[in-house]
């Protein structure tokens, strides 16, 4: 703890940018990394999961993140299940320049209700193609479609909000009771965003199979200049990877999975992410640049379309590649945004590491 005035006191904490890996044992070929990921029942050929934002996942991008070997997750509050085909609406959305008019746009658009015949129709979709299914509610919306979602036959709910907690407290509204919610679900839940050892317990006693570290959309986001709040990712990271011990001893053996989601614009930033101890990580913005994303170029996450408070922006990326390229490569770009797997296997073998387990104990240090 350090003071930061007479009457308050602060831990210092680090973010991505702060921290770096340090090689200090053999190096190995590529060829001998494994980044196999298990959740629950299903393996992945790596562990990166593609976030729930509608200027990343349509139920098209969905399928081809799957057949890449990865898991897309769609976001069922979004565009895609308000309208039969919000084609047009996200062509109009990607020519408006100026921000207030984006904003207001969206407002709009987003006021449409979410109608649960396309929850179905959407999930079907890419089940039908073969590859897992997994879709994105916040927990306010937990309650009414939450049944819909587990009829559709997803292989993984995701409860996804800027906070999560496993005791919400409410005088207006009655609120999610999480661990029961969780419990009568017969699929398996990946829920966050928290930051703190003590959230993440919390969450990991509901029964959820995979904890979000984080708040995701960090490119998007305005949280700290509208509410003040911001994750430090590396110590967050860190500190919900011990909550996973100490829980895997209180529960006798059972293991959560840490995803890390947010600040992860770069492929060094998730193999930091790995190294301060995750097991997959939750990525938007370098997706978001791919030629087949439905934001064409642009990025927002559900602040963004708040309709009294908006705590997001649309962000200008640009497009620089196909989804294969971002995700397996090759690259043609040297600032890490893409071929983000094969950065993340280049990096274990230049430590010594084989498989991403082993990875968690790579040595660290702070560079600031």
């Amino acid at each position: 703890m350090i003071e930061i005035g007479r009457a308050k006191r602060a831990v210092p904490v680090y973010g991505f940018d702060d921290i770096a890996v340090i090689p200090e044992r053999r190096t190995r070929g590529v060829e001998e990394v494994n980044l196999t990921w298990k959740i629950d029942a299903l393996s992945f050929d790596f562990p990166i999961i593609a976030a729930p934002m509608d200027s990343v996942m349509s139920p098209a991008t969905a399928i081809a993140f799957g057949k890449l070997g990865g898991l897309g997750v769609l976001n069922l509050e979004g565009l895609w299940t308000r309208y039969e085909d919000p084609t047009n609406i996200l062509v109009q959305l990607a020519e408006l320049e100026d921000a207030v008019s984006a904003t207001k746009f969206m407002q709009k658009v987003y006021s449409e209700p979410i109608k649960g015949e396309l929850i179905q129709a959407r999930l079907a979709e890419i089940r039908d193609s073969g590859v897992a299914v997994a879709g994105s509610l916040s927990p306010q919306n937990c309650v009414e479609f939450g049944h819909i979602v587990e009829q559709s036959g997803v292989d993984f709910f995701v409860i996804r909000g800027t906070t999560v907690s496993a005791e919400h407290v409410s005088q207006v509204n009655e609120p999610l009771n999480l661990k029961d919610f969780i419990y009568h679900l017969d699929v398996p839940v990946i829920v966050g965003g928290c930051a703190t050892y003590q959230a993440a317990l919390h969450l990991m006693r509901t029964g959820a199979a995979g904890i979000l570290v984080g708040f995701g959309g960090t490119a998007t986001r305005k949280t700290r200049s509208v509410l003040g709040i911001e994750v430090p990712m590396a110590s967050a990271v860190a500190d919900v990877a011990e909550a996973r011990r100490d829980y895997l001893d209180e529960s006798g053996g059972r293991y959560v999975q840490v995803i890390a989601d947010g600040a992860l614009g770069a492929s060094g930033d998730i193999v930091k992410a790995f190294a301060c101890g995750a097991d997959a990580v939750m990525v938007g913005t370098p997706l978001a640049r791919a030629y087949e994303a439905p934001g064409r170029g642009w990025h927002w996450g559900a602040e963004a379309w708040h309709p009294t408070l908006p705590r997001g922006e649309r962000v200008k990326l640009g497009a620089i590649g196909t989804l294969e390229e971002i995700v397996l490569g090759p690259s043609v770009k040297p600032d890490g945004t893409m071929n983000l797997v094969g950065a993340l296997r280049k990096a274990l073998a230049t430590t010594g590491y084989s498989e991403v387990k082993e990875f968690q104990k790579v040595p660290i240090v702070v560079n600031r």
